[in-house]
């Protein structure tokens, strides 16, 4: 007696007769616990935001220390694949052999080939240094890029002089490394040391409690940039620079020109890519040289910018003008 072949695709029929309902099912599940999962990463992403920006610039060497031996791990493990996928040598491979030069010729070696150069890192803190001879404040100065008044004020020395042996506080950049006391905010700080507040906070490795207000804790030590010793305000003269200002060569083909007139009161560094100019709240800007708007942040904090416009220019160049009162944008003219 046969089987009934009816009988036996019943189940299969069944199953997939119910199969489209299962997909549309899992997948509204998959789309609720995706969502559920972004609602929940959107809430707490901001603890992480202010966790890295309250300790920003410590991070980096940590950073770059795993992704490179993340760098070097995937190395490790992929070449053996990559070196039987690629042979350099093979049995079957023609080698021609390339004839030396009838002359003979030699490689002229410097004395100092075998000299290691450190390369030049931004410093995070005070480091300490030990007076050799031949030294100089000013050459001292030189060689860790600040101003001699800057280890005279640092290291409380009345005259120029330096002595064999001698130890100094030598400071990250020029200016004033300063203890806060009860009740004082950088903007106390910065009219006390001559400096701007900008410049405090823009230093990288200047924490601060909360770095959306800037406050500070009492006994912190801060890096002043540019900052000036009370003692020493009456009798220091610091340089003043002036930007021009906008001219009619503005949007020509040529060179740039100054986006505002005013004092420029912080230049381009390895942690301030960007020149600070201060003119009077409501001061109009104009772009530095024709181009086309990029991009417009308002109403945020921008990491810092505030209120900016990004200009592209073409051929790679781009100008970013940040820390504006509003923007108007119209022909490249901000204010």
């Amino acid at each position: 007696m046969k089987p009934k072949i009816k009988g036996f695709f019943a189940p299969l029929r069944e199953y997939f007769s119910t199969f489209p309902e299962f997909t549309s099912i899992f997948a509204s599940y998959l789309k609720l616990k995706i969502l559920t999962v972004s609602s929940v990463f959107e809430t707490n992403k901001n603890i992480l935001v202010r966790l890295f920006m309250m300790k920003r610039g410590r991070y980096n060497r940590p950073f770059l220390h795993i992704a490179a031996l993340f760098a070097l791990t995937v190395g490790v493990i992929s070449a053996p694949f990559l070196a039987s996928t690629y042979p350099v040598f093979s049995e079957n491979v023609n080698t021609t052999k390339i004839a030396s030069p009838a002359t003979n010729q030699s490689i002229i070696v410097g004395e100092n080939v075998f000299e290691t150069k450190l390369s030049e890192k931004p410093r995070d803190k005070v480091i300490t240094y030990t007076v050799q001879k031949g030294d100089t404040l000013s050459t001292i100065a030189k060689k860790f890029g600040i101003s001699t008044e800057t280890i005279k004020w640092e290291n409380d020395l009345i005259s120029d002089t330096v002595n064999v042996g001698d130890t100094l506080d030598i400071l990250p950049v020029t200016g004033v490394a300063y203890k806060v006391q009860r009740g004082e905010s950088i903007y106390t700080i910065a009219k006390k040391l001559d400096s701007d507040p900008q410049k405090i906070v823009d230093f990288p490795f200047n924490d601060f409690a909360n770095p959306e207000t800037f406050s500070l804790v009492e006994g912190q030590m801060l890096i002043v940039p540019d900052g000036v010793k009370p003692a020493a305000q009456p009798t220091f003269k610091k340089q003043v620079f002036i930007a021009q200002g906008p001219s009619s060569t503005a949007f020509s083909s040529g060179g740039f020109t100054w986006p505002v007139h005013g004092q420029i009161s912080q230049f381009a560094s390895w942690y301030h890519m960007g020149i600070d100019i201060t003119s009077p709240y409501g001061s109009a800007l104009v772009a530095a040289k024709s181009g086309v708007v990029k991009a417009i942040s308002t109403g945020s904090y921008d990491g810092g910018y505030g209120n900016s416009v990004y200009i592209d220019h073409g051929g790679g160049v781009e100008t970013h003008y940040a820390h504006m009162g509003n923007v108007s944008v119209g022909m490249c003219i901000l204010s």
